[in-house]
Formats: structure tokens, C-alpha cells, sequence
């Protein structure tokens, strides 16, 4: 696909598309969030240029929307439909579904339609989509203990692009490769050529590293599954949930996610733990052990009796020595006791293994010293070989999980995507349950029916479902719709616009049963307020004449159109625009007052169509809200002037009444 060619899309957004992993298959199924993770482009921007992509495909040369009040009706029902989404991602979806007259479209989006009303959406699916989000990238990956090396230029070039996470330095010889081991805790060598090499430090040599950077990296996969860790166990729910056919094993990248740390480090390993801990309280502890040594040596010399006779401490003093000779003379064995009490303290308190454990016995000496204190050399050692068996630890957990992560990484993206597009399916499930819709049928225009609608139920109306009354309604042709005011017959104009663009999205429709033809657009015009200017006069006339001539697969709704100047003109101006609509093959409904003064002036049979009140109950319009075929409806004055005169014997009424006849 060439990117550049979809509307909308220029060179700078095509390169960025072209960034993504699969960007037609992105355009081609809608797939928003993944549209969206392109530098630069929003969720919403995303569905525009999904939908020039679809148009693209489709050969759609778009415009079916073709008047204000057409596109207003078009973003109500699309908005019911949002309002049955849970996920930001499921509501800019739905932005790329879009009436077209192309038949390919269409039956497309109706095959998707059906599935959707295949599925349940059950309270347990609904709360699970709640924590589905589109998958994030983890940005910067940086590991900076950890280097890469080689001494080719072009090497340098396809390992900084490979692997950006680590440092890549360019070296001559063993001898660089020996200095960047004495800065990194691990260096890994591109070369074949340092093959067999000994070094002192971690220095390792992969020429496959940059086929495998899960492997050299685990820090990139790791760092992916835990910034998305509560998305991806949202989505699993959802599968669950909803019984889907999963992409990947939810077993085995549930266990993985349980043994990832929100940091991207491994969770829930005890030796990686107790190396973690002991680490981190080395200091501590040693501090501790000192004071639990000092403090028996203190009791042990506050409950001893030492005597000294003149001559030892006249020899002590010549010596030169000091409290460490008494102690080593008088308190040899206690101190030898506090020491032991010190080591044990450090290695318990700590946990240590056996050879940890020898170590830290030589953090407190033999010789006997006041007050008793740690060798800081021997701690630092300690540390290190605690550090150096964390980092070998960490290393291989991360190395190990890692690999069992990153074969699950493009099943995990399909998990969400899954589990999002089955939000934009349940919408659809529940806009169709919501207004107890159908399927529409498409027929051949040769078969003369332009729209059939029975039991349909406007869903644009404020009312709950059960207090609508369906109403079924037909015109092939063009036709006019007369009836009282307030009788319904603006609510008959969106309904049929809201069944004719739902049809032509792909979607269900609001009714027992429809069946309509390709439309190539709808033109719906809604009442305006008042008469027009001259100028205003004018540009409506040249717009109805533009239609009139190219109307042929048009839809015409017009509400009122004698509004726009005095009656009679208007009468004599809507029976010329009928005329060349029923001439090109239009399918028209004009909603008028004047109906029978316009299918007097027309020069064919025009078919007058009625909303017929019933009469007046409690002051009233009782009205039967199907449009009656052929009938001119009464107006409400000569149904309130037949009600008086049957309530009152007089003349004047009958002779009103008979001004109607």
C-alpha cells in the first residue's frame, strides 16, 4: 500500500507509519492504538487516517453524509454506539466504521456486525475490559553495567542500531577489551576473533548477539511485560471471561507476569531475595554485630574482678601495652564468647550460606581489641561476593524469564488487541439489544424500492424503547408526507436517515424488518427557522437544482421546505424540484403542509403519504404514527373544528367543517 496515497497522509506521516511493525494491516483492520503508537499521531487522528485507508481500499469516493443535518445523524447514532464502549480504544474505533455506498464496505463491516451480535456481554466482560488498555511501549531501555565491544567500524554501526539498551565501544586489541572489563561488570565481545581469550571479569564472547538481544538484553522484554503487566492481566480476564480463543498460553505468560516486578526485575525468587537483603543491610547488621560484641565485653568486664600486681602492671606499662594485652591475659575467653556472638549475629541476621558465612567470620578478629569493631576490608570483600552473586543471580532469573517472555510478546499484543476489538463488538452487541435491531437487507435498485421499513423505532428519541411506537414505513420514488403538527413527522425523517446511514455503516438497524438500496449519499435537510433572504432563498434553490440534475442514487429528506418563502412560491417551488428528482431516479421524502396544493401543481402523480391523527382525546393528538399510503392527513385545526361540531349543534360549525371538504 503506497501510505502517501491514503487522504490525509503526507510524506512526514507516511514515514511515521512506516516506522511500525505492520502498518498495513493496521490500516487495513482499523487497529487504532497500534495507528497511534506512530510518533506524532493521536488515537484520533489515528481513526481518520484509518478511514482514508478503508476508503482507499474500497474505492470510496466518499460524501455520502452530504448536508449538515445528514452528518448530524451520523454522529448520534455513532455516539450511541460509543456510549456502549468501556475502552477509550473501542470508542475511536468505532469513529472508522462510516456510511459508504461501495458494496464491498459495506458487506464487510456486515460480516463483522454479525459476529458481534453473536456475543454476550456479560456483567463478568464488561468489569474485566474495565483494565484493558492499548499495550505502551517502556521507552529508554538503558542497562549501563553492561557493554558491548568490537573492533569493526560497520560492526559498531549494526550493534548500536540492534541493541541501543548498552554502550558500544569500539576497541583495537585484547588489551582495550581488558580495560573496558576493569569498567563494566560485563563485557560481551562481537568478534569471533576473541574467541578463547582469558580475561580477567565477565567478558564473554557472542558474534550471534545481535541475532539474539532477548538473550544479551533481557532487560527489553522484561521491561515491555512490566509496564504492561495489569493491561495484559486485564486481557487475560477478558478471554476468560468471555470464552475466547486466546493467542498465546495465559498459563504460561500468567506465571511469567507473576514473576515480574513492577521495575522489571524478577519477582519472588527467595535466594535472589535473601542476596537482595543482604546487600542492602550489610552495614547495618555489621554495626549491629559490633555493638552485640561490645556489649557482652562490657558486662563480661563489669562483672569481673581483675587484680593486677604492681610488677605485671609495671611490665604491662614498660611494653607499652594497653587494655587489648589485659584483655587478652584476664578476659582471653570472654572475648573469644562476644566475638562468636558478633560472627553469629552477622551471618544469622543476614543468612548467609556456608561460604558467605566464612567470610564473615573474618570481619571480627582473634586478637582482642576494646571496643571490638569490625574489618572494613573484610566487609567490602563480603560485599562483593554477596553483590557478584546477586548480580550472577538477577542475571540469569532475568535471562530465564526473559526468554520464556519474549516468544510470548506478539501473541500478548494480539491477547489486547483481541480482547479491545471485543469492546467494539459487544458495543454494537448492545446498541443492537438496546433498540431491538436487525440486519438490513440490500436489494437492486432495479427492483424499485428505494427504503422499507417495518416496526422501526427511532432511536434518536428521548423516550425509553417500549414507549416508542414503531412505526413501518415505504417509498420507492419520491413522495410527500403530510400530518398534524406535532404528529411525528420529523421523528419519521431520522428515522429513516438513522436506518439508512446505520445500513450503509455495515450495521444493525432500529426495526423489525428493512430493506433498502444502495444509496450513493443522503441529502437530508432539516427545517429552517423562518423565511429566507433573497440571497438565502437563492443558494437553497441552486443547491436542490445542482441535486435535481445528478440525484440518480440520492436519498432527499427535507423538512418543511416551504418555510424558506411565502406559500404559494413555495408550493409551485417544491413541485419543480419532485419533478426532476422522480425524473433522475431519486428517492425523495418532502414533510410539508402544503401537500395538497404541491400534487396539484406537479406534472406527474405524485404519491402523498399521511400521518393521520386519530382525533382528540383529553385535549390530545391521538395519532397513528405509520405513515398512511396515498391519504392526505388532516390538519389539527379541522380535527379540534370536526370535534366542536360534534359537541354543538350549530351551523357555523358544520359550515367550518365543510370548508375543509
Amino acid at each position: 500500500m503506497d501510505l502517501e496515497s491514503i487522504p490525509g497522509v503526507g510524506e512526514k506521516t507516511a514515514r511515521a507509519l512506516a516506522a511500525l511493525d505492520d502498518p498495513e494491516r493496521a490500516l487495513r483492520t482499523g487497529d487504532v492504538a497500534t495507528l497511534a503508537t506512530a510518533p506524532g499521531i493521536s488515537q484520533g487522528r489515528a481513526a481518520r487516517i484509518a478511514r482514508g485507508a478503508i476508503r482507499l481500499e474500497h474505492d470510496d469516493p466518499g460524501g455520502f453524509l452530504a448536508t449538515d443535518r445528514a452528518r448530524e445523524i451520523y454522529r448520534e447514532v455513532l455516539g450511541l454506539l460509543k456510549d456502549r464502549t468501556v475502552t477509550d480504544y473501542a470508542a475511536q474505533r468505532l469513529e472508522t466504521l462510516y456510511p459508504s455506498p461501495r458494496r464491498s464496505r459495506i458487506d464487510e463491516v456486515q460480516a463483522f456486525a454479525r459476529e458481534a451480535l453473536e456475543r454476550e456481554p456479560t456483567p463478568d466482560v464488561l468489569e474485566a475490559l474495565e483494565g484493558v488498555e492499548p499495550l505502551r511501549e517502556p521507552g529508554d531501555v538503558r542497562v549501563r553495567e553492561r557493554c558491548l565491544a568490537t573492533t569493526d567500524a560497520e560492526r559498531y554501526s549494526e550493534a548500536r542500531e540492534a541493541i541501543p539498551e548498552l554502550s558500544v565501544e569500539v576497541v583495537e586489541d585484547t588489551q582495550g577489551l581488558a580495560e573496558l572489563a576493569r569498567g563494566y561488570a560485563t563485557v560481551i565481545a562481537l568478534d569471533e576473533s576473541f574467541a578463547g581469550v582469558a580475561l580477567d571479569g565477565d567478558v564473554q564472547v557472542r558474534p550471534d548477539a545481535l541475532e539474539n538481544p532477548a538473550e544479551i538484553v533481557p532487560e527489553r522484554p522484561l521491561a515491555f511485560f512490566a509496564r504492561n503487566r495489569d493491561r495484559l492481566q486485564a486481557a487475560i480476564a477478558v478471554h476468560r471471561a468471555a470464552d475466547l480463543e486466546a493467542p498465546c498460553d495465559l498459563v504460561a505468560l500468567e506465571d511469567g507476569l507473576s514473576r515480574l516486578a513492577e521495575d522489571g526485575t524478577v519477582a519472588g525468587d527467595d535466594e535472589l531475595d535473601r542476596l537482595t537483603t543482604a546487600v542492602d543491610d550489610l552495614d547495618t547488621v555489621a554495626s549491629a554485630a559490633e555493638s552485640v560484641a561490645n556489649d557482652q565485653l562490657r558486662e563480661a568486664i563489669r562483672e569481673q574482678d581483675v587484680t593486677i600486681e604492681g610488677s605485671d602492671l609495671l611490665s604491662l606499662v614498660e611494653r607499652g601495652a594497653g587494655v587489648d594485652s589485659l584483655l587478652s591475659r584476664e578476659l582471653a575467653d570472654e572475648y573469644a564468647v562476644a566475638v562468636d556472638a558478633a560472627r553469629e549475629h552477622l551471618i544469622d541476621a543476614l543468612d548467609l550460606d556456608a561460604g558467605e558465612a566464612e567470610i564473615a567470620r573474618r570481619a571480627f578478629g582473634d586478637e582482642p581489641t576494646f571496643p571490638v569493631e569490625r574489618d572494613e576490608d573484610v566487609v567490602g570483600r563480603l560485599r562483593d561476593e554477596l553483590t557478584a552473586a546477586k548480580e550472577r543471580r538477577a542475571g540469569r532469573l532475568k535471562r530465564e524469564l526473559a526468554a520464556d517472555l519474549a516468544d510470548q510478546r506478539e501473541g500478548a499484543r494480539q491477547l489486547v488487541r483481541d480482547a479491545l476489538e471485543l469492546d467494539v463488538e459487544l458495543a454494537i452487541a448492545r446498541f443492537a439489544d438496546d433498540f431491538d435491531c436487525v440486519m438490513p437487507a440490500f436489494v437492486d435498485s432495479a427492483d424499485a424500492v428505494g427504503f422499507d421499513i417495518e416496526g422501526g423505532r427511532s432511536p434518536l428519541l428521548d423516550e425509553p424503547l417500549e414507549r416508542i411506537d414503531p412505526v413501518d414505513y415505504a417509498v420507492s420514488g419520491v413522495a410527500l408526507l403530510s400530518g398534524v403538527n406535532s404528529g411525528g413527522k420529523t421523528s419519521t425523517l431520522d428515522l429513516v436517515a438513522s436506518v439508512v446511514v446505520l445500513a450503509h455503516m455495515g450495521l444493525p438497524v432500529p426495526a423489525e424488518r428493512v430493506r433498502l438500496r444502495r444509496f450513493d449519499d443522503l441529502h437530508y435537510h432539516a427545517k429552517t427557522q423562518g423565511t429566507l433572504d433573497a440571497g438565502a432563498f437563492e443558494s437553497t434553490v441552486r443547491e436542490f437544482a445542482d441535486l435535481a440534475q445528478g440525484g440518480e442514487g440520492s436519498l432527499v429528506l427535507v423538512d418543511e421546505l416551504e418555510s424558506i418563502t411565502e406559500p404559494g412560491a413555495s408550493a409551485k417551488i417544491i413541485a419543480g424540484i419532485l419533478e426532476a428528482l422522480s425524473e433522475n431516479g431519486a428517492t425523495a421524502v418532502f414533510v410539508s403542509h402544503l401537500a395538497g396544493e404541491i400534487r396539484e401543481m406537479a406534472a406527474f402523480d405524485v404519491t402523498v403519504d399521511g400521518i393521520e391523527a386519530v382525533g382528540l382525546v383529553d385535549g390530545e393528538l391521538e395519532v397513528n404514527r405509520s405513515p398512511v399510503k396515498d391519504h392526505l392527513a388532516r390538519s389539527t385545526p379541522e380535527l379540534i373544528v370536526e370535534k366542536l361540531a360534534g359537541e354543538h349543534d350549530s351551523a357555523f360549525y358544520g359550515d367550518l367543517l365543510e370548508k375543509f371538504e
